[in-house]
């Protein structure tokens, strides 16, 4: 009678730690970000558009209104697309030191991840939901549908 599986013995040699499967490192510059640092640069980017939106129109954040939270999405949106797609991550990113890298054929690469890569990702995140369902790598619905990760700087 032959055996079906080996004793389990720890991990496998194909999860080991977030990124393992990407050729990340486990730790350090190039590794997995993790989700405090990625929530963190999430609420600055958020902040950052709420400014931006109360000086275009001439109100305060807190005011709010539908027209204010019209343009807080928008501007939100804009500078998320924009940022990660050209320059490989938004101002919250940069602060938290994080960066968005584009994934092929499960290796990273660090040219920024592209215009459409950025769009995607910045589409997704302002649904939210699927920012919070994740694979084992740390990466997100908008992750995987943008074919990107978000990596220690």
């Amino acid at each position: 009678m032959a055996s079906s599986a080996a004793a389990a013995t720890g991990p496998s040699e194909e999860f080991r730690y977030p990124g393992n499967r990407l050729g990340l490192p486990e730790d350090g510059p190039g590794s997995a970000a993790t989700w405090g640092g990625r929530l963190l640069a999430l609420l600055v980017d958020w902040l950052i558009a709420g400014l931006i939106a109360s000086v275009v129109m001439g109100q305060p954040m807190w005011a709010g209104g539908t027209d204010y939270s019209l343009m807080h999405s928008t501007v939100f949106f804009a500078t998320t697309a924009i940022l990660t797609g050209l320059a490989g991550g938004t101002i919250g990113h940069r602060i938290c030191g994080l960066r968005v890298v584009p994934v092929r054929d499960r290796k990273t690469y660090t040219a920024p991840p592209g215009l459409l890569a950025g769009i995607i990702r910045a589409l997704l995140i302002s649904f939210l939901i699927p920012a919070v369902i994740f694979d084992r790598d740390r990466r997100g619905l908008h992750d995987l549908a943008a074919r990107t990760v978000v990596v220690l700087r």
